[in-house]
């Protein structure tokens, strides 16, 4: 198996445990992590022994979000068709992840915001800690693409009181009840829960598996879930092109990320 700086994979008999790992960026999506862990994925998929992938993160996060340094994720030089791209590459390998031919469960503890909510969403199966903490963006950078996958499963309503207002978080126990994920329990019996039900998912034949997820998945995608999470590339390119999310960018080149949060919850900007 491939070796990558920013992401563990442990597999054991027929579960790969693959692990989010920037502890000290509380796992901070960048393009690497992504496009590692999407391979990584794939390779532990291709085996013929492994029957199901846990995904989780190191430390005290599942993942705090997307890596907003220039480099990560950033927008950089190239106008709006040059952003919609990179943005549109974000969403594909989300994708490649719901497309795999083996179950992802996804395992979630701490902080799971933005991003990285996207991504536990996408798996097949989530669960979470009562105590883990889902939220949106911090800074109002973008629209209509972390919120998408949200209003698929939680409805219109729900994603609607949670992105209107920014840096919105709830438990992980109230993300379950809205249909975010499917189960929640205390932090302590979190471990012991994802490896019980793993172990039941692994005694499926790998053919079978394959098949249910295909069957699934497609009558999502017939009620047109992939062309849903797409079309918020585009609107999260258009908003990425506005004033207010320009001065916000701004403000943080000018003044760093810490003190462009404190004063947009202050009241100062955008």
């Amino acid at each position: 198996m491939a070796s990558y700086n920013t992401i563990e994979c442990e597999v054991t008999g027929r579960i790969a445990a693959v692990t989010l790992n920037r502890p000290d960026k509380l796992n901070a999506i960048s393009f690497k992590m992504q496009n590692e862990l999407v391979a990584t994925l794939e390779e532990v998929a291709a085996d013929p022994n492994v029957r199901v992938a846990i995904i989780q993160g190191a430390g005290k996060a599942f993942s705090a979000g997307f890596d907003i340094t220039v480099g990560s994720t950033a927008g950089g030089g190239g106008g709006v068709p040059k952003d919609r791209a990179n943005i549109e590459k974000l969403m594909l390998n989300w994708l490649r992840i719901w497309d795999l031919p083996i179950p992802v469960i996804g395992k979630v503890r701490g902080y799971c915001l933005a991003g990285g909510a996207q991504l536990a969403a996408i798996c097949d199966i989530t669960f979470a800690a009562n105590e883990a903490k889902i939220g949106t963006p911090k800074l109002p950078l973008g629209a209509g693409f972390a919120g998408t996958i949200w209003t698929w499963f939680v409805g219109p309503k729900k994603a609607k009181e949670m992105f209107f207002p920014t840096g919105e978080i709830i438990s992980g126990a109230e993300a379950t009840e809205w249909g975010l994920f499917n189960r929640a329990v205390p932090d302590a019996e979190l471990d012991e829960a994802v490896s019980a039900y793993a172990a039941k998912v692994a005694k499926t034949p790998k053919d079978i598996l394959e098949l249910h997820k295909k069957s699934f998945n497609r009558m999502q995608e017939i009620q047109g879930f992939r062309e849903a999470l797409l079309q918020g590339v585009e609107i999260d390119a258009i908003a990425h092109a506005s004033p207010a999310v320009r001065l916000l960018n701004n403000h943080i080149k000018e003044n760093g990320l810490q003190e462009t949060l404190e004063a947009f919850n202050r009241g100062e900007v955008p």
